[in-house]
């Protein structure tokens, strides 16, 4: 496929045709796709019967059945509706750590390009947007496999910008998707504020929330010792710290707690939550991470 090697490669792909998105409530979607809803359509799958009433689709109307109760029924088959799926993508500054295919910002973008073709080759509706003090670029919905490679450019053309406060850029209500459906937010959620607003935020906008935390190894257990000047990638500002066992420990306990409060607040919420570390091979996250967390099918 032209122009999806960077994110994903056709050995991988192949390997994703198996998968499916898993929802919790099926959505009806304007055109019909291979998703099964809980309402009653035209799809060739046989559900059952009922009396027929005037206004039914005629074309429906079993003859067989007539012929042996002289009772006029129809028949109802299932609905398979398109699944809405909403891909945000974190570009902040601290996205971009991490060396060669380590990189957050490269990782988080496999990841987004793993779940929307997954959609699309599903039949689902999918939809991108860049995130970081704002959203930035979006790319429109788009349907079916052969858009795939729309959504690899829009992906691989992505780039790092400023950050701020998570809020300012999710809690617009021009910027929130339109319909209900399935919204995945792939980022390392290192803001200083606005993540609970904006998770919230989405929530009430009926989205069902996939909330995936991207995290290098380094930044989950640091190898570092001695009098060190750490930099903030998102304020530049610096601090002379003396790096010691004991202020290792404290850190690992403190990113142990947060990555726990967030995934906390999302499963009182009814959100998926996965910690994803960049130095996981890529089909590994999706295939067990994701199945196990109830997310693929």
């Amino acid at each position: 496929m032209s122009g999806s090697g960077l994110l994903l490669d056709s050995d991988l792909m192949l390997r994703l045709d198996a998968l499916q998105l898993a929802a919790k409530n099926r959505v009806r979607g304007t055109m019909q796709g291979k998703r099964r809803s809980r309402q009653l359509g035209s799809s060739l799958e046989f559900a059952d019967y009922r009396l027929y009433t005037p206004g039914d689709d005629t074309r429906q109307f079993d003859w067989n059945v007539f012929g042996r109760t002289g009772k006029p029924f129809i028949k109802q088959f299932m609905d398979e509706q398109e699944l809405q799926v909403n891909l945000y993508i974190d570009c902040s500054q601290s996205m971009d750590f991490g060396a060669g295919s380590a990189n957050k910002f490269l990782y988080a973008r496999q990841l987004a390009a793993s779940i929307g073709y997954i959609a699309l080759a599903g039949y689902d509706r999918v939809s991108a947007r860049l995130f970081s003090d704002r959203i930035g670029r979006q790319l429109p919905m788009l349907r079916g496999k052969g858009s795939m490679h729309r959504l690899m450019q829009f992906l691989e053309q992505a780039a790092v910008e400023p950050s701020g406060d998570m809020a300012a850029a999710m809690m617009q209500p021009s910027q929130l998707p339109r319909q209900p459906g399935v919204t995945w937010l792939f980022s390392d959620f290192l803001y200083e504020s606005g993540i609970e607003e904006s998770l919230s935020y989405l929530l009430a906008a009926r989205q069902e929330l996939v909330v995936v935390q991207v995290l290098s190894p380094q930044e989950m257990n640091p190898e570092l010792t001695g009098d060190l000047r750490l930099i903030d990638s998102e304020s530049l500002s610096g601090k002379e710290v003396a790096v010691t066992g004991r202020v290792i420990k404290a850190y690992r306990e403190a990113v142990g707690q947060y990555t726990r409060g967030l995934q906390r607040f999302c499963h009182e919420r009814g959100m998926g939550y996965v910690l994803t570390v960049t130095d996981t091979p890529l089909l590994d996250t999706v295939q067990r991470a994701f199945r196990q967390g109830g997310l693929l099918l």
